[in-house]
């Protein structure tokens, strides 16, 4: 069976990229993406109807039947008893994480309206955490015939021992950081002085 085609980017790619940019001498020095967990929450008092529904969306989407998370404390001001079902969780790993991976950076976020990237803060190990409002951006779901729109964490675990390390590996996988100010400044002084060198 062919490899995923991020995973033969990995390869080819983001680990000569990411050797050249911090000096890796041993090819296992070269972080990696290990796992990604999408999980989705609801409230205490939702339905079985509605967490059947959302089982069945996040299974859609990740294409693996996610486990349902339970309450472990009785929380009486949220009406929360223990054992009570509060969420879905999926854990992606190897060829069906670079799967996900793909769809989502080249199909399911440039469909979000006024799309201007996604916030590049990672958690200071080297794991990044995108909230998603609305799973319909993904093309396993229709928007037709949806009862609702559910929303989702997508969390990346990395091997990177910093952020730095942790966001240019997932920059060379394609990931659309959001730029800051001071980037747009410094590629804008960049551009106007390629310009003037050519004029």
């Amino acid at each position: 069976m062919s490899k995923a085609l991020l995973q033969k980017l990995y390869t080819e790619t983001v680990v000569p990229g990411l050797k050249k940019k911090f000096g890796y001498e041993n090819a296992h020095q070269v972080p990696a993406v290990k796992k990604i967990v999408i999980n989705s929450g609801f409230t205490a008092t939702a339905d079985k109807n509605h967490i059947n529904y959302v089982a069945e969306e996040i299974a859609k989407i990740t294409g693996q039947r996610p486990v349902t998370t339970k309450a472990k404390l009785s929380i009486s001001n949220f009406k929360l008893r223990e054992g009570q079902p509060i969420g879905c969780k999926v854990t992606l790993r190897g060829e069906a994480m670079y799967d996900f991976m793909m769809r989502l950076i080249n199909i399911a976020l440039p469909c979000i309206r006024d799309f201007r990237g996604v916030p590049s803060k990672l958690d200071g190990q080297g794991n990044y955490t995108l909230g998603i409002s609305d799973h319909t951006i993904f093309p396993e779901v229709s928007a037709e015939g949806t009862s609702a729109t559910i929303g989702m964490d997508i969390s990346f675990a990395t091997s990177a021992g910093t952020d730095e390390e942790g966001r240019e590996l997932l920059r060379l996988f394609g990931m659309p950081f959001r730029k800051s100010s001071s980037e747009v400044a410094a590629e804008e002084a960049a551009a106007a002085t390629a310009e003037q060198a050519n004029a």
